[in-house]
């Protein structure tokens, strides 16, 4: 796993580090030294700097470019800098480095690298003025851009911004950030690698799985076992309007492919003809209805739920009257996992006293940032700017493991936070939510406790098979399907690893 942390902890961690002895002006070194190192030298350099430390960065590359031979330039954004960037400006005068202040009227069309100083991790809110007319500039070139810690105009904890520098290179300072991975960090930012610099990291830490980090929770097959060795697992979901039996087979499929041992899928009786040349392996069990949602039945929920590990409900549901009451009797009857995605949170976000008192052993909601929108009060733009943060107070407050979908996925259960950034546009398409919950359903039935770092490389999983799936076909044609295909080359290859 890879450490990543929020703009205040490596804020902190700068400062502490400083105070243990280090020069914030030999650190400054460090990173400028780290960045000048990180890209080849094939041309004239223009250097952005906007102010205070990452203007430093700046300085440092351009006095060791010069001190080196190569031809480079500054350009100026601002001429507040810190102490530390004011001494590293002077040594560039010094050296005779040609500087300039920004109008917005610049060309780098003669400039083959541009190394982008202008703003830090710490930048909020949107770009605008001078600085927006200088980012637009860089984009609009063909030079190699390198960004200094984090794209400018780029939110260092979510990702986020409306204009920000797309980079060819971004070379993180001490340890990543959050905003290298979440939000529209994946199209802007070509290649991310970390410079350490020598900061320790006081404060939160959270983790960013990799492909050996997943292969725990495939336990090593016994010959000497059964499908009962890996779980029963039971989906509920569907109703007339959002019949989607196709996609609930889908959700069904996933959880086979992800290695349950036997699928029991639930739903409403009116539609059951739907379903028989569609499900398969799994088995299938029909719950009464009145035509357009699931109706409460305390003893056909009993005979459902008899022998399973864990459950998942919520795909297609739609909002039936008794969804809320269905769910009530599921978290306070049923002793094993309960994943909640999709219907199941809406029913539940107009009435969060059901979580009160609950028996179910681990509670996993799966929401996407509207559905996490409704569940929690706060706005998608609030959720967006800091989605580790809210999610994990939510997740805190209610004693559940929140699965925040995204272009990468928050997973926390309130104390430790997981980051996954798999997946590709390709999975923009109907029914992916669904072979994500049929993946969790899977892995679910055999891991216990299934934990939020569990549930975490159900995530990855479900980004690595669409990753798998997209290189096979192309992203404008893949279907959810596609991945659910890919599942057993996906596993092949964790397995492998």
């Amino acid at each position: 796993m890879i450490s990543v942390v929020s703009v205040d902890s490596m804020r902190i961690s700068d400062a502490k580090t400083q105070t243990g002895g280090t020069s914030g002006r030999e650190l400054m070194f460090r990173a400028g030294k780290a960045i000048y190192d990180s890209f080849e030298k094939k041309g004239k350099t223009a250097v952005l700097c906007g102010s205070g430390n990452n203007a430093g960065d700046g300085f440092v590359v351009a006095y060791l470019l010069a001190e080196k031979g190569y031809e480079c330039k500054i350009f100026l954004c601002s001429d507040r800098f810190s102490a530390d960037g004011w001494y590293y400006f002077e040594r560039c005068k010094e050296k005779g480095v040609p500087y300039v202040f920004c109008n917005g009227e610049e060309d780098f069309s003669s400039y083959a690298v541009i190394v982008d100083c202008l703003l830090g991790t710490g930048f909020k809110g949107k770009l605008s003025g001078l600085y927006a007319e200088i980012v637009e500039k860089i984009n609009e070139s063909a030079s190699y851009v390198v960004s200094a810690d984090i794209n400018s105009g780029l939110n260092g904890d979510g990702g986020t911004g409306d204009v920000c520098v797309k980079s060819d290179l971004t070379v993180s300072i001490g340890f990543p950030k959050t905003g290298h991975f979440l939000g529209k960090a994946k199209d802007v930012i070509g290649r991310l690698i970390n410079a350490d610099i020598g900061i320790k990291l006081y404060g939160e830490e959270y983790k960013l799985l990799e492909k050996e980090d997943v292969k725990k929770v495939f336990p090593e097959r016994k010959n000497y076992s059964h499908k009962g060795s890996y779980g029963y697992v039971g989906l509920i979901g569907g109703c007339t309007r959002y019949c989607g039996a196709p996609r609930l087979a889908l959700h069904a499929a996933a959880a086979m492919r992800a290695g349950a041992g036997v699928v029991r899928l639930a739903v409403p009786e009116s539609i059951k003809s739907a379903f028989f040349k569609e499900v398969t392996e799994a088995t299938l069990f029909f719950l009464p209805d009145d035509g357009e949602g699931l109706v409460f039945d305390e003893s056909a929920l009993e005979e459902f739920l008899k022998g399973l590990t864990s459950v998942t409900i919520g795909m297609g549901l739609g909002n039936g009257k008794d969804n809320l009451r269905i769910l009530n009797y599921i978290l306070h009857n049923f002793k094993g996992t309960v994943i909640v995605d999709a219907d199941g949170l809406n029913a539940i976000s107009r009435d969060l006293g059901v979580l009160k008192g609950r028996t179910c052993k681990n509670l996993i909601f799966t929401p996407h940032v509207k559905e996490f929108s409704r569940l929690s009060g706060y706005s998608a733009e609030e959720i967006l700017a800091a989605p580790v943060e809210k999610a994990r107070e939510f997740a805190s407050r209610y004693d559940v493991t929140v699965l925040l979908k995204g272009t990468a996925t928050v997973v926390t259960d309130g104390k430790e936070v997981y980051l996954v950034d798999r997946g590709c546009p390709g999975m923009a398409t109907a029914g992916s939510g669904d072979v994500l919950s049929g993946i969790l359903a899977g892995i679910s039935g055999y891991n216990d406790p299934f934990d939020a770092e569990k549930v975490a490389c159900g995530a990855f999983l479900n980004g690595f098979a669409g990753e798998t799936a997209q290189r096979k076909i192309n992203p404008v044609s893949m279907t959810a399907s596609d991945t659910v295909n890919a599942l057993a080359d996906a596993v092949s290859e964790i397995l492998k690893n």
